[in-house]
């Protein structure tokens, strides 16, 4: 039954990591056991680090199609994307390389539109060599964006934490202005949201982070947790989200109160990144609030490792992992709201449906 979940992975700029972990994931072919992966690439590339690591990584057979629809279960699906003719230049940035990136990105985000792969894993992409005028945005979020239904929530997830962002791809001089009760009061209702269908967390706790040192002390650093962080908390916290803060990050996360929470509103990238990416090295990024699944590793096209053969494929494989587990519990969820009373009773123990339960008089 696992089977029928068709997991897309578009491999990324092809002189980072991408298929390398990408080759090392599926050398061992019990995962296709878990899904029906669909690679987007170029073949050329694939062949060129197949050889490449011919010594350490045992050879992936590819089975190739020309659309998802025809992905055989049991087997590594790849679909063509971009120029047949690549030039590779392992750990040099080069806009070749950023052009493969956004073919196979743009076919498999297509699929995913139309419903012929459950969810997409994206390989890192350099966000500089993939800019060009058929590709103006700055990273996969923004992209998807526009691509996919609903507003991107960009979240962080381990089995440590999950923190959410408010703020994305924003220069910090530009973070403050950006920040308002409606925007923040958007992104804690976003993830409480992401958080009961993806995660399958009845009632999720929300810490939502401060913007300035010391969570403004008053309003002598700053004046935004006053004005604005605070009020969005209150007002979600009346529509019975359980929303909690403005936390200190620092404090916050030195004392290990992230334990106590189910996730993390930050309110820019490296707030919420840094101490994410520290005490969960192998963490997954997940875009939540779109109607499609999309996951990929928490980390980047690490040129200075790429060529070498010693990436670490496992935050690609949480991805992977994460993308099947999310298209299940979101199924599961639709499945259980259709009939709200079943749900109920189901979580009381009993598993009944409307017609098991007896008749009552017309004014009871």
């Amino acid at each position: 039954m696992s089977n029928r979940l068709k997991i897309g992975i578009s491999a990324g700029d092809t002189n980072g990591i991408g298929w390398e972990i990408i080759l090392k994931i599926f050398a061992d072919n019990r995962l296709t056991e878990l899904c029906t992966p669909i690679i987007y690439g170029q073949s050329a590339a694939a062949a060129y680090y197949q050889k490449r690591y011919q010594q350490e990584i045992e050879p992936v057979r590819f089975n190739h199609i020309d659309n998802a629809e025809r992905a055989a279960h049991g087997k590594v699906n790849t679909i063509e994307c971009g120029e047949r003719e690549v030039k590779i230049t392992p750990g040099k940035p080069s806009k070749e390389g950023g052009a493969a990136a956004a073919a196979a990105l743009q076919r498999a985000a297509q699929d995913l539109r139309d419903g012929t792969i459950d969810a997409l894993v994206t390989a890192p992409i350099d966000k500089e060599m993939i800019q060009s005028a058929d590709f103006p945005y700055t990273g996969h979020t923004e992209f998807l964006a526009k691509e996919l239904d609903g507003e991107p929530l960009m979240m962080m997830c381990s089995e440590l934490m999950r923190v959410g962002l408010a703020t994305i791809h924003l220069p910090v001089a530009k973070v403050a202005e950006a920040l308002s009760e409606e925007l923040i009061a958007k992104r804690i209702r976003q993830i409480n949201a992401s958080l009961r269908q993806d995660f399958g967390i009845v009632r999720p706790r929300i810490a939502v982070m401060a913007l300035n040192p010391h969570a403004g002390d008053g309003g002598l650093l700053g004046e935004e947790e006053q004005q604005i962080i605070k009020p969005a908390i209150e007002q979600c916290y009346g529509e019975d989200i359980l929303a909690f803060g403005p936390f200190a990050a620092d404090g916050f996360f030195a004392a290990g109160a992230y334990k106590q929470y189910d996730a993390i509103l930050a309110m820019y990238h490296d707030q919420g990144l840094a101490p994410f990416k520290t005490l969960s090295p192998d963490g997954v990024n997940f875009t939540a609030s779109l109607a499609a699944v999309r996951t990929s590793p928490d980390h980047g096209v690490a040129y200075d490792i790429a060529g070498r053969g010693v990436a670490d494929p496992q935050s690609m494989r949480n991805a992977i992992y994460d993308a099947i587990d999310i298209v299940r519990r979101r199924d599961a969820w639709t499945e259980w709201n259709e009939n709200p009373l079943q749900h109920f009773e189901r979580e009381k123990g009993r598993d009944i449906s409307v017609k098991d339960l007896p008749e009552t008089e017309p004014n009871d």
